[in-house]
């Protein structure tokens, strides 16, 4: 009913529901980013390891604040497992972002809230959102 659109309450959790989405858009963004920043500097590890003169020697692996000697064919099969799971981790999470996204543009879209012009994502992260779900 238009008296209970009008319900300012009724708006505030509105309000508040939509804010909470794009946050939640938001945050779900930037762990894709983190654990895409991982991926890449794992590339490169593995990179280094195959054009590496000396596939017998070990590596210096750095775990948290350790390093520790390891042979290299461990290394880069660690490496490649590791690999395989942030893909895992990056499409699922791209999956929800899609789904966060499509509930975020649902309820923005809300009747009750016509007139107020309501942009939680600016159109930069708009564009870096689409970029991330595009893969």
């Amino acid at each position: 009913s238009s008296a209970m659109a009008r319900d300012p309450a009724f708006v505030l959790r509105y309000l508040a529901e939509v804010e909470e989405l794009a946050e939640d858009v938001l945050a779900a963004r930037q762990q894709i980013v983190d654990l895409d920043v991982k991926r890449n500097r794992n590339r490169e590890a593995l990179q280094a390891l195959q054009k590496d003169p000396e596939p017998d020697a070990k590596a210096m692996v750095c775990f948290g604040d350790m390093f520790i000697e390891l042979p290299k064919a461990q290394t880069r099969e660690m490496l490649r497992k590791d690999q395989e799971c942030l893909d895992e981790e990056i499409n699922n999470l791209r999956k929800e972002l899609r789904v966060k996204v499509n509930r975020l543009f649902e309820a923005q879209g809300k009747p009750e809230l016509k007139g107020f012009n309501l942009n939680p994502m600016t159109a930069e992260e708009m564009k870096l959102i689409n970029r991330i779900l595009e893969g």
